[in-house]
């Protein structure tokens, strides 16, 4: 990152991805893949019931979801018309600036590669503890973690079709998963059915800040469609279709799945439940109520639904890695492609190094804890994949924003609905969110209240903004040629940066160049 870069070094052959392999479906299975159905059911709904101690988490769902599609209004129509594998990155760059676009990228890298590495913690965990209870073998969890590593590692190298095809079985069989659980809750429903769990007055109260900031973090990948704009059949419209299928899927199925829990365990007893027995409830109530062969089922499926979310992730990440190496915002050798397959192999190659590091590094401390085994899902998964939200979140306020700047000079091409009004709206619902996160951070990591991580690991995550800002100002005075396509990608041949018709209104909100 020291080094200075000139301007005669930029190569003119710009390697591209898969072209038009993706349709929505696809896109679709690898969005819902990185929200991880079975595991936010699982393992997300009673954590959230256990921590927050309010009923309202089935309408958290739906709230949130209505707030992303404000988002996705713009997100669409900015999808529509940007065509470049960094996504939040492109999209900042054309709307707010090239600086703050850099910044953006560096926080994007370091929140999806945070959520990708944390699911190995709890991914270890589970797969360890399900084999112990099974086969009587004791291993640890970083063994387990060890073999999905490798799996994710050479999948990320191949043909992208071939990843989509392994996460839309691991999919399906999540949903099938979900649904026999859901419909035996109804079944069971020791209390009756009830609209508890979905009316107003059961999540706006005292602990509505904890809930709405667990319940985001079941969002996280729902955006990653536009990640495959450039690999998609058509990315004018299909970006737009999946990502809003996607929101609507996960919103409703959520809120459905987390009231049939609460109506299957009785809504007097579900917060107590859900203290005593935290993910497990789900496999115990379909060991008792269903049968232990689908509970085992159901175990194994929450296992693959981790490893789906690895891969979804990881195939984010690598695309990123590539889309600002393409530009030289990383050094160039990193947007390196597989002639045959054009996966990005440089860029996943580098996310393997990193996650390969991290998980090593959290087995080292882990060894002899006393917090046991489950000690990757205090630390690794707790821990990074809060931090990973918040960035996340930040990012999305920023896109938000970046599409009223964006269309500031194209006016004509859109409404007031989706140019300004639904953007700006989603801006301040995000924001809010974004709130209410760090002033729960605490709650989320565990903490009985402040402490030195509640503060150092938002800042780990906000921090490399800053750093991105300033990578964004040494391009901008030592290599004004990678500056001035920052943002572009493969547009470059289509839309040159240029062209004073399609720049960004660099006076939008704040100069950042």
């Amino acid at each position: 990152m020291s080094q200075e870069i000139s301007n005669s070094d930029i190569s003119t052959d710009s390697p591209h991805l898969s072209r038009r392999t993706l349709g929505v479906p696809a896109l679709v299975f690898m969005t819902i893949a990185a929200s991880a159905p079975l595991t936010v059911v699982a393992g997300g709904d009673p954590s959230n019931f256990a921590v927050s101690g309010v009923l309202g988490v089935p309408l958290s769902f739906i709230v949130l979801g209505a707030c992303l599609a404000l988002f996705t209004v713009g997100y669409a129509a900015m999808s529509a018309r940007i065509k470049n594998a960094g996504a939040f990155y492109a999209y900042i760059a054309q709307g707010l600036g090239k600086r703050a676009g850099v910044g953006a990228a560096f926080l994007a890298l370091i929140a999806y590669n945070s959520i990708q590495i944390a699911v190995y913690g709890l991914f270890g965990f589970s797969s360890a503890a399900f084999i112990s209870a099974k086969l009587g073998i004791d291993i640890p969890w970083w063994a387990t973690a060890g073999v999905a590593f490798v799996v994710v590692a050479w999948l990320g190298v191949n043909k992208v079709d071939f990843s989509v095809k392994v996460v839309a079985v691991m999919v399906a069989m999540e949903f099938l998963a979900v649904i026999v659980f859901d419909v035996a809750s109804l079944a069971v429903q020791p209390e009756g059915v009830s609209v508890t769990g979905l009316v107003p007055a059961d999540l706006f109260t005292a602990g509505v800040g904890a809930v709405l900031a667990f319940s985001i973090a079941s969002f996280m990948g729902f955006e990653s469609a536009a990640i495959y704009s450039e690999e998609s059949k058509d990315p004018k419209r299909s970006i737009a279709r999946a990502t809003f299928i996607s929101v609507v899927i996960i919103a409703v199925f959520y809120a459905f799945s987390a009231w049939a829990m609460m109506i299957g365990t009785g809504p007097g007893q579900i917060i107590t439940t859900s203290r005593e027995q935290g993910p497990e409830l789900l496999f115990n109530f379909l060991s008792t109520n269903v049968g232990t062969l689908m509970a085992d089922v159901a175990q194994v499926m929450f296992l693959t639904s981790l490893f789906a979310s690895l891969l979804a992730f990881h195939n984010a990440v690598a695309r990123y890695v590539f889309s600002l190496a393409r530009e030289r915002v990383l050094p160039q050798r990193l947007a390196y492609v597989n002639a045959r397959s054009h996966a990005p192999v440089a860029g996943s190659l580098s996310q393997s190094v990193v996650a390969l590091v991290v998980v090593a590094l959290f087995a080292f401390a882990g060894n002899g804890s006393e917090l046991g085994p489950i000690f990757p899902v205090l630390t690794l998964f707790t821990w990074l994949s809060n931090s990973a939200a918040l960035g996340l979140v930040f990012l999305m306020v920023l896109v938000s924003l970046s599409v009223v700047g964006y269309f500031r000079r194209r006016r004509h091409s859109q409404s007031t609905w989706t140019r300004l009004v639904a953007p700006l709206m989603s801006a301040a619902a995000l924001g809010g969110v974004f709130v209410q996160i760090l002033l729960n951070f605490d709650v989320l990591i565990g903490s009985s209240g402040p402490s030195v991580l509640s503060w150092l690991l938002p800042l780990v995550a906000l921090a490399p903004g800053a750093a991105g800002l300033w990578w964004g100002h040494h391009l901008k005075t030592r290599a004004p040629l990678v500056y001035a396509g920052i943002g572009h990608g493969s547009e470059d041949k289509e839309t040159p940066p240029q062209e004073t018709a399609e720049q960004p209104d660099e006076s939008f909100v704040l100069d950042l160049n």
